[in-house]
């Protein structure tokens, strides 16, 4: 695994040794008799000149994008018109940044997605990292009431955990007032051990050593996703399994096809939520899923004592789990999506509602919709290449500014969150009931 990425192999003249080149452009002795590989640091000089350079860019860049952007009437928008009014602007920056943000400039007005120019930025910023507890509370006289501790954060850990309703009083020795900013001790203690002073519920008072985390993402997410599956529990009454698929790819989708034994087993049916999913590419991998339909039923010897007899009590028998190369879902589902349901995940929503598998529920995805691929330039950044168009089948429109409109549309108002509430989800549960009440 050491070796991976590396290119550009050659032999000394004896065979003995190996040059290559590693990721990034860093040079590499290999001695094979050693069986290990050496650095081999080295300084050059290049001449560069940047308007040159910038002009090579431009023009590779829009030639590029004339060829290969999926409408060839580009959105309405003259295309030599738009290089001709913004490729002076483009030559005139004085930075990298600046004629990347320009060039970009001219790509919206394409008004399409999956667009943009990219490439390193060459300044060096000093970043703080703020430590992350896990908890949420308020501040009190003597110091910072915690109500709530996130699961699997550093303040749920066995040697720093911290318990609702206990009183935070200092961190690293600085006391915590009512005017605190406790984020503000916080700073720079990203994974560094930090020294807690924390009060119990009786009184009691301890040092607590922790190391906050940087980020919290992924245990905010499935903290959402358990009290998803909470509430479906609650909404429903225990009658239908809850599934949230966080992206198109392929670790959302092994886990997808995890949750229908784990979400779904016993259950009437279930709810697919792909709100909040950025895209991907798996939407026919989840359609051979729920495509699935019973063709012939089975019976196994031992299972009846007379098989010309008995063999319609066994009609919703199929062995499906070791037939099929993937899971399969046969009972009734409902599927959930929103404005912040994206490209891959608009698809599945389209093919949902269109296939007919049952009700799309919550509110339009944001109708960005084109496979994109990348072109690399000259300086090492890339210009994004929107390549194919998508269209619904049934419908004939384009996805691209054409989301997927929910059977029913219901909102989460502002602080519903807070509540404790998702009124789009509850809605879901409910159509899914009633359709399963009058089957």
């Amino acid at each position: 695994d050491g070796y991976k990425g590396q290119s550009a192999l050659h032999w000394d003249k004896k065979h003995e040794k190996l040059f290559f080149r590693k990721r990034g452009g860093k040079l590499s002795l290999l001695d094979l008799k050693k069986k290990k590989a050496e650095a081999m640091p080295f300084e050059a000089e290049m001449e560069v000149d940047h308007r040159a350079e910038r002009q090579q860019i431009f023009d590779d860049a829009w030639r590029a994008l004339r060829d290969g952007f999926y409408d060839p009437q580009f959105h309405g928008q003259d295309w030599d018109s738009l290089r001709a009014k913004y490729e002076p602007w483009c030559l005139a920056a004085s930075t990298s940044q600046d004629f990347r943000d320009l060039f970009n400039e001219m790509l919206g007005q394409l008004d399409a997605s999956h667009m943009g120019m990219y490439g390193p930025d060459p300044e060096e910023t000093q970043k703080h990292q703020t430590g992350l507890l896990g908890i949420a509370g308020v501040p009190e006289e003597d110091g910072f009431r915690i109500e709530r501790v996130l699961p699997e954060s550093p303040a749920d850990r066995t040697e720093s955990r911290l318990r609702e309703g206990e009183l935070l009083t200092a961190v690293n020795g600085q006391p915590i007032s009512p005017s605190t900013n406790l984020y503000a001790l916080l700073k720079g203690k990203a994974e560094e051990r930090t020294l807690l002073e924390v009060t119990d519920a009786a009184g009691e008072s301890r040092e607590v050593v922790i190391r906050p985390a940087s980020s919290l993402r992924s245990e905010l997410y499935e903290a959402w996703v358990d009290e998803r599956k909470d509430l479906c529990e609650q909404y429903s009454g225990g009658r239908l399994g809850y599934i949230h698929i966080q992206g198109m790819n392929w670790p959302s989708f092994e886990r997808f096809e995890r949750e229908l034994t784990a979400s779904g087993q016993g259950k009437e049916g279930i709810v697919i939520d792909v709100r909040y999913n950025g895209g991907g590419w798996t939407t026919d991998m989840l359609m051979t899923v729920l495509n699935v339909r019973q063709h012939a039923y089975t019976i196994p010897r031992g299972a009846a004592g007379n098989l010309k007899q008995e063999h319609p009590q066994f009609r919703n028998h199929y062995p499906f789990g070791e037939r099929l190369p993937l899971s399969a879902w046969t009972k009734p589902s409902i599927a959930l999506c929103n404005q912040n349901s994206y490209s891959n995940a608009e698809i599945f929503s389209h093919a949902y509602k269109t296939l007919g598998h049952g009700t799309l529920v919550g509110q339009p995805t944001f109708g960005a919709v084109i496979s994109t691929g990348s072109h690399s330039l000259l300086d090492g950044s890339r210009v994004r290449m929107p390549f194919r168009a998508w269209y619904v089948k049934a419908t004939g429109e384009n996805m691209e500014h054409g989301p997927a409109v929910p059977d029913i549309l219901v909102e989460n108002p502002p602080g519903s969150k807070g509540r404790g509430e998702d009124l789009q989800l509850r809605r879901a549960v409910e159509t899914l009931l009633q359709q399963l009440d009058e089957e």
